[in-house]
């Protein structure tokens, strides 16, 4: 409870209090006081003057092992006291990446200094000492949802500017959320303009407690049915200057996630290693910053309960992880901005997380089928050619056994444009795209095309509309002297549109609108939008200032905000780039999705490169310009983990491969994993040979076909993972250890995934294999092409996997809906449903299904669908209606396999009628010919 200190022992920490007490201590200048406290264990003892008792490792959440810490009162970085503290007790006092730090550089800012030149772990040379100076907590005032409190410095830091006087804001806004809030208390700053919940009273059962230390000041969050510590602040000095803040906690785990984007395992290493934030055009590498920001991680406690952590700040920004286990935020702007989201379990932190941030927009039925594009097609007759080669393989009447079919969306890269140039297509190469596009729509077919932001600018006066409009509106970035910035991109010289003014917005619709009645497209792919820029900053440079060389630059590729990007000190709108550069991408992704629904009156498609917190809202996501390579295939699946967290479900990655050119296994096996991602596209390089299905043999076509078929024939069930993430915040593709907290062998898996918490898919990452180690965790898991049952103790077993397969495998107690898969997502809309029912070890299952046209607006908040509960028990199948309207009408339900009837049944009564039935040896009961009205309930038993 709030009254509660932070100690359960007559010996306490004085520097610790709880929530609305006073505190009466003399001051305690111990930056290691926490980490001595965690370290040392209860008995209270005394050093110079300072108290330091002990806590066990797991009240602590700390899993390293006990080390003794002799404290001293010498001065800054000096004596027994630096030496004392342990390698991963050390806390960076010199993260600048751009000089290698000496013991002068290290003494000067008053941190100790210890120097090991064969280790190249990353263990800083350069750390806070015991007693180096921060704030002081004061003046602690309730408020109606938690209390106030003054944070003052007496000591100036090593960086300019700093701010002495702070406010400290706790907020008990829900019982699972808690919101803490550090700003300046004397002048507004920048703070980052999305929409975020608020709270109107105070939580009344909440699942944290809140502690402090007010000299020097810290915060500890605890989970108060476990008193596992989830922050620590008091580890290390708070840091709040104008353009550097920093703050530092441990956590009760080295098992984190998220922190996007960048490009690495899905459970990140705590092994001194930084990650940097801070929106970038470049081809996904591990160890640098790309195309998003994503400031947000999950971590895991002892017990398996977890919890996650929101930092609400846009500007550029290092995240340093080491193995103590501790996090330290390390941004250069704006305010500090914290929500923490108490699950209990990781499912429940992202619910919790997106309500915050938004849940993402309902998705288009078409959107989740298969999409084809390649830069390079060069005309929109060879574009035209490729969609009729597709179509050949696919027909009816043509049962060959390299049918594909399956495409719901063709898409062009720039090179339909004139020169490049936005909202205009090459009048001789592309003379014929209005009709290709028509003719996709006869197929029941759409049509996505690229629009880049960057708007050419070096066009005679009254040539080109986008850029006059732009100008007579002004809706363009501008340098100091008030005239739009230039840069190059594609088309040359490019003014860049600010997309946080509304007035863009409008503008953006205008374009768009215009190109559309030549051109009725579809979707929109809008990329190199963080906003690259081939030349530093502008065409004429940029100013020296603060903005542009501030005192602390993160970890960012190039080594300046500018590199591959427009200057940071021009103003836009709300604020300096220098603030609001990381959120080009979803400002953009807005104005577009809001143009879309205008201009279709339906549910807008977008795909963006650069993505921000609340993007999901907008716009899906691919992982960028990968590589054919097999590291790049697997990669693949920590990015979809990673965006289906950040509340970006829609999401993949170029199957094949972008850059390079991709061999037959290769695109086999990546056709196969791309079936599954929820954004599900082909996409190469101009230059390179054609990956589209058909470029292959027909024993490869008839292996990506199988798998496209597969996607297919699932979509009703995916359309279903995609409603239950647009109305609860739930993940579509989901990572194991969401399932299954309590099995820490899931906590590292990432070449296996889920789909919702019922499709296991484990693909071939490596060339050559005919085989594939799957990890599942305890339970029956079914074979979903067999339904044959595997039973695991919570085990690695290894499959066969030959080229023309992908392992999958139902989860027991799982009831999902498929479907007969046809040519595009609105042909098979139509076709009979087929139940498969995995029945648990005491045969119970259940499942949903949400149906509706695929493509209206708000049916959901309309009330204009069905939706199906299936349950299973005691032998007997029901469904029920929870909601119904028209649509419902057009489906039925034609067949029901159940998995795990371990008898022979002697009859199968369907609403009151027996029906012919069939059982196998591998315990699968198949009903069929069944007919069955989607909007009826309905029962099923056997016995």
């Amino acid at each position: 409870m709030e009254g509660e200190r932070l100690l359960e022992s007559s010996h306490t920490v004085p520097a610790i209090v709880k929530m609305n007490q006073k505190s009466t201590h003399c001051r305690c200048n111990v930056w290691v006081l926490t980490f001595t406290v965690i370290l040392l264990g209860t008995t209270s003892i005394w050093h110079s003057g300072i108290t330091v008792s002990r806590l066990t490792s797991s009240e602590a959440g700390y899993l390293e092992p006990e080390v003794r810490i002799a404290l001293s009162q010498n001065k800054h970085g000096s004596g027994d006291t630096c030496l004392s503290i342990p390698e991963q007790g050390r806390f960076d006092c010199y993260p600048e990446r751009d000089r290698v730090v000496t013991r002068k550089l290290c003494e000067q800012r008053g941190c100790c200094f210890a120097q090991d030149i064969n280790d190249s772990s990353g263990v800083p040379w350069c750390f806070y000492p015991p007693n180096f100076p921060s704030y002081i907590l004061g003046n602690r005032t309730p408020t109606e949802l938690g209390e106030v409190g003054e944070l003052t410095r007496k000591n100036k830091t090593y960086y300019p500017r700093d701010i002495l006087k702070l406010q400290l804001n706790v907020m008990f806004e829900t019982d699972h959320r808690l919101h803490i809030k550090i700003n300046d208390s004397s002048n507004p700053r920048y703070e980052v303009p999305i929409e975020v919940p608020r709270a109107a009273k105070k939580a009344t059962s909440p699942l944290y407690t809140v502690e402090y230390s007010e000299d020097p000041f810290g915060i500890v969050v605890r989970r108060r049915s476990t008193r596992t510590v989830l922050l620590n602040t008091t580890v290390a000095p708070l840091f709040f200057a104008d353009q550097f803040l920093q703050i530092s906690t441990l956590l009760p785990s080295a098992y984190l996630y998220g922190l996007g984007e960048h490009r690495a395992a899905f459970l990140h290493s705590v092994q001194w290693n930084t990650l940097t934030f801070w929106a970038r055009d470049t081809p996904p590498q591990e160890s640098i910053n790309l195309y998003g920001v994503h400031p947000f991680y999950l971590s895991l406690e002892p017990d398996g309960k977890s919890h996650g952590v929101f930092l609400l700040n846009s500007n550029a920004m290092d995240v340093a992880l080491q193995p103590t286990p501790a996090l330290t935020w390390r941004t250069i702007g704006g305010v500090l901005d914290f929500y923490i989201f108490m699950g209990p379990d990781p499912n429940s932190v992202i619910q919790q997380y997106l309500e915050v941030i938004g849940f993402p927009s309902m998705v288009s039925a078409w959107g989740l089928g298969f999409h084809l594009c390649r830069w390079g097609y060069e005309s929109s007759n060879a574009t035209w050619e490729v969609v009729k080669q597709m179509r050949k393989a696919g027909m009816p009447q043509v049962h060959t056994s390299n049918a594909i079919s399956y495409q719901d969306a063709q898409w062009n890269d720039i090179d339909y444009m004139t020169d490049y140039r936005d909202f205009t297509f090459d009048p001789k190469n592309f003379a014929s795209l209005p009709q290709l596009v028509a003719d996709l729509h006869t197929h029941g077919q759409q049509y996505v095309m690229i629009l880049d932001p960057g708007i050419s600018s070096s066009q005679p006066p009254g040539s080109y509309w986008p850029y006059d409009e732009g100008l007579k509106q002004e809706v363009f970035i501008t340098n100091a002297s008030g005239s739009p910035l230039i840069g190059k991109v594609w088309p040359g010289l490019t003014a860049f549109p600010d997309f946080t003014n509304p007035d863009t917005h409008q503008w953006w619709f205008e374009n768009l609108l215009q190109f559309h009645k030549a051109v009725p497209f579809d979707g929109l792919w809008i990329d190199m939008n963080e906003p690259s820029n081939f030349v530093e900053g502008s065409e004429s440079g940029c100013p020296s200032n603060e903005l542009e060389n501030p005192p602390f630059v993160p970890g960012v590729l190039g080594g300046r905000l500018r590199s591959q990007t427009i200057c940071a000190s021009v103003k836009q709108k709300v604020s300096t780039h220098y603030n609001v550069h990381s959120l080009y991408g979803l400002m953009e992704a807005k104005a577009s999705a809001s143009a879309l629904m205008k201009i279709h009156k339906k549910r807008p498609f977008v795909i963006s490169r650069s993505t921000f917190p609340s993007q999901g809202k907008y716009s899906g996501h691919w992982l960028g310009d990968n590589r054919s390579e097999w590291k790049d295939m697997y990669f693949s699946i920590p990015g979809i983990l990673n965006f289906n967290m950040f509340g970006i479900p829609l999401v993949g990655a170029d199957m094949c491969g972008f850059g390079g050119s991709t061999t037959e296994e290769m695109c086999v096996r990546w056709m196969q994993l791309g079936a599954f991602y929820p954004f599900s596209r082909n996409h190469n390089s101009q230059n390179e040979k054609a990956q589209d299905p058909t470029a292959f043999s027909e024993s490869a076509q008839a292996a990506m076909k199988r798998a496209l078929l597969t996607r297919y024939s699932l979509l009703p069930y995916l359309y279903t993972l995609f409603h239950h993430s647009h109305i609860w915040g739930e993940t579509v593709a989901r990572a194991l250890l969401f399932e299954f907290p309590e099995d820490r062998n899931t906590y590292s898996i990432d070449r296996q995934f889920l789909w919702g918490r019922s499709l296991l898919i484990t693909p071939v990452l490596e060339p050559g294999a005919s085989s594939v180690a799957a990890y599942f965790p305890r339970g029956v898991w079914y074979d979903f092409y067999t339904g044959s049952p595997l039973v695991s103790t919570g085990e690695f077993i290894k499959l066969p996997a030959p080229l023309d397969t992908i392992n999958l495998h139902l989860r027991e107690g799982e009831i999902i809906a498929t479907q007969e898969p046809a040519t595009t997502t609105w042909v098979s809309s139509g076709n009979p449903l087929h139940l498969l029912v995995a029945l648990s070890q005491n045969t119970s299952a259940k499942g949903c299904l949400f149906w509706d046209d695929g493509e209206s607006l708000d049916t959901y908040e309309r009330n204009n669908y069905t939706y199906v509960e299936f349950t299973t028990d005691k032998n007997e199948l029901t469904s029920k209606l929870l909601h119904v309207n028209v649509e419902a009408t057009y489906i039925k339900v034609g067949t029901v396999s159940v998995f795990g009837v371990k008898f022979q049944p002697s009859k199968v009564i369907v609403n009151g009628s027996p029906v012919p039935f069939s059982h196998s040896s591998n315990q699968v009961l198949i009903v069929d010919k069944l007919h069955l009205p989607l909007e009826k309930e309905f029962y099923i038993s056997w016995s």
